[in-house]
């Protein structure tokens, strides 16, 4: 019988321990453990609940989405192998939820985490100011899980007394493109831009105004970017490869398309300022639109194509129960008896109140 290898189930697993202690990290925020965790945010009714849907071959009707949801997909690595899991989360609501980020960003997933933004192509009017809020508050929030989990670490027994490189800070290549004038999301980001059927409406100036404003917007912040349509399969089949590289760590595919006239497909590092160019302002001498750094300029220009609408999502009825898209005829003829019993009951107290006014 040959002798059984120094190489036990031990020797394994303690390997694998070192390995997360040393802050095994993979360079798209996945781990060693096969876990990942991918948080879709963005524009309200902008499609990500469909996208999500046909990403994990999933064969049901999109239901709109209440709050934060939860799911996962699970991909097997091979035979009589764990499989990988992707714990995915989904903010309703657009901006007017972005509170509840707090919840799917832990310093528990920071290092496994990812970033999905939607945006709605065919509303331009807001989708800066839709990116914008979302992406300042989930930075936020990242780097507060980030100094959570830090703290945690050098907290431990016997924990080393350098920075701990449990922080899910990205390291860009140093012949990354603009990489001194570029300000990198922390964790891994994909910018989707959805309803691209709806958006070849647009006159061409208007995609055009779009299209650069949102490669901008990407290289600034070290991300990818993928246009997508769910009526189109070559669109959803490029979108399913950026998913199942945040979602299972596999290849995302080389396709490079900054032409825009077509669907934008812009990996992480495949763009730069200078390919971009400037910002698409025809009627306005851009110095004298008094901006305070290039992303406040490509702001101004932008709003000046696309005015914001003055509508605020934050102002909106935040009750589900009163949004007329999650109707339940049954709980709402019940919901709507029980309201009509607490205002009788009010006007039966105050009567009561009122008598007792009138004896004294």
């Amino acid at each position: 019988m040959p002798k059984v290898s120094s190489d036990t189930l031990w020797e394994l697993a303690a390997a694998e321990v070192r390995s997360r202690e040393s802050g095994g990290v993979e360079e798209d925020g996945g781990e060693a453990t096969g876990e990942r965790t991918v948080f879709l945010i963005g524009s309200k009714a902008g499609g990500k609940t469909s996208l999500l849907l046909r990403c994990l071959d999933r064969d049901e009707p999109p239901k709109p989405t209440l709050a934060l949801e939860y799911t996962f997909g699970r991909r097997a690595k091979g035979h009589n192998t764990p499989k990988d899991i992707a714990h995915l989360w989904e903010l309703g609501g657009g901006t007017s939820l972005s509170d509840l980020i707090q919840i799917p960003v832990t310093p528990l997933n920071i290092r496994s985490l990812s970033v999905i933004l939607v945006l709605d192509l065919s509303k331009p009017n807001i989708l800066w100011g839709t990116m914008e809020k979302l992406v300042e508050a989930a930075q936020s929030q990242v780097e507060k899980a980030s100094s959570q989990a830090q703290r945690g670490e050098k907290a431990k027994p016997g924990a080393k007394s350098q920075t701990s490189v449990h922080l899910p800070a990205r390291v860009l290549p140093k012949d990354y493109p603009d990489r001194d004038l570029i300000s990198p999301f922390p964790v891994p980001l994909l910018i989707v831009g959805s309803k691209y059927d709806l958006f070849q409406e647009l006159d061409s100036h208007n995609k055009k105004v779009v299209s650069k404003t949102l490669r901008f917007i990407a290289h600034y912040y070290a991300a990818s970017l993928i246009f997508t349509s769910i009526k189109s399969e070559s669109l959803m089949s490029k979108m399913k490869s950026f998913f199942s590289h945040l979602a299972f760590g596999l290849d995302r595919g080389k396709t490079v398309s900054g032409d825009p006239t077509k669907p934008l497909i812009i990996p992480a590092g495949s763009d730069s300022f200078t390919q971009i160019g400037s910002p698409p302002a025809n009627d306005v001498d851009i110095s004298s639109l008094h901006a305070k750094n290039p992303k406040d300029l490509w702001k101004k220009v932008y709003e000046r194509a696309f005015p914001p609408e003055s509508i605020n999502e934050q102002r909106e009825l935040k009750d589900p129960a009163k949004d007329p898209q999650y109707k339940e005829p049954l709980i709402d003829a019940m919901r709507a008896q029980k309201d009509q019993e607490l205002e009788q009951y009010k006007r039966n107290v105050a009567k009561s109140w009122k008598g007792l006014q009138l004896e004294s």
